[in-house]
C-alpha cells in the first residue's frame, strides 16, 4: 500500500487514541468497486490503534505533536559553504578546534555513538542532533538534545546517556576526530545527508516509533527518520 495511505492510517489511529476527534469508517462490499481498499485501510488503521495504544501517554503525546521547526527557512539555507573534511588523515592533522560546553556535548554524542561508524554515518549523526536543537519539539540547545530524559530508563534520547556503561574516553584519536567533526558542524556545515532526520537506530534494533515515521536514508549500520507529527 502507498505510503498516502498508511500516513492516513497512522493519523486516524492518533486521533482516535488522543480523544480530539471519532472517525468511523463504512464499508459496503455489494456496490462500491473500492471496497477492498476501504477494508484493508479499515484493517491497517485498527492495525495502527493497537501499536499506538500500547505506548505511554507522554510517547504518545510526543509522537502526536505536529513537527515543526524552530526556523522556518527553506532546507536550502542551511546547506552554506562546505567546509566538511571526509578522511581520517584530513581530521588529524586539523588544527585544535575551538571548544566550549556545547562543543563538549557534541563531541561526546559522536564518540559514544557513532565512533565506530564511518565519517559519513558522523556526519550524519551530529546533522540529527543539530535537526533537533532547530525543532521546537525538543530543547533548543546541543548539550539540552543530547541529555533530554538522561538517567531515566526508557526515556533517554541517546542510549548511551542511560545504558548504565560508565562513559570513559579511551581512544583518543577517535575523540579528537569527533571534536573536530563536531566543530564543522556547529559552524554551519551543510546537513544534506539525513534529509532533515530526527531519529536514528542501528540495524540491530527495531524501536516503535521506526512504523510511525518515515525513514530518510541508512548510513552505515544506522537508519534515519524523520519526525512528521
Amino acid at each position: 500500500m502507498g505510503r498516502r495511505f498508511i500516513g492516513a492510517a497512522v493519523m486516524a489511529g492518533l486521533m482516535l487514541l488522543g480523544g480530539g476527534a471519532t472517525a468511523q469508517v463504512t464499508v459496503s462490499t455489494s456496490t462500491d468497486p473500492t471496497a477492498g481498499i476501504a477494508m484493508r485501510l479499515s484493517g491497517l488503521m485498527g492495525a495502527d490503534h493497537a501499536a499506538l495504544s500500547t505506548l505511554r501517554p507522554d510517547r504518545l503525546r510526543h509522537i502526536g505533536a505536529p513537527f515543526v521547526g524552530r526556523d522556518r527557512t527553506s532546507r536550502t539555507s542551511r546547506r552554506g559553504r562546505d567546509t566538511r573534511v571526509w578522511t581520517a588523515s584530513q581530521l588529524d592533522r586539523m588544527s585544535r578546534p575551538r571548544r566550549g560546553r556545547e562543543w563538549q556535548c557534541m563531541t561526546e554524542a559522536l564518540y559514544f555513538e557513532a565512533r565506530g561508524e564511518g565519517i559519513e554515518g558522523q556526519y550524519a549523526v551530529a546533522e540529527v542532533i543539530l535537526n533537533r536543537v532547530d525543532a521546537t519539539n525538543y530543547p533548543s540547545s546541543i548539550c539540552d538534545v543530547v541529555n533530554q530524559g538522561t538517567g531515566r530508563i526508557n526515556a533517554c534520547q541517546f542510549s548511551y546517556t542511560c545504558d548504565g556503561i560508565p562513559e570513559r574516553v579511551t581512544d583518543n584519536r577517535s575523540w579528537n576526530r569527533m571534536g573536530q567533526i563536531a566543530r564543522i558542524m556547529m559552524d554551519g556545515a551543510p546537513r544534506d545527508i539525513t534529509r532533515d532526520a530526527t531519529h536514528y537506530h542501528t540495524t540491530a534494533v527495531n524501536p516503535h516509533w521506526a512504523s510511525v515515521y518515515p525513514m530518510t536514508t541508512q548510513v552505515g549500520v544506522h537508519r534515519f527518520y524523520r519526525q512528521q507529527y
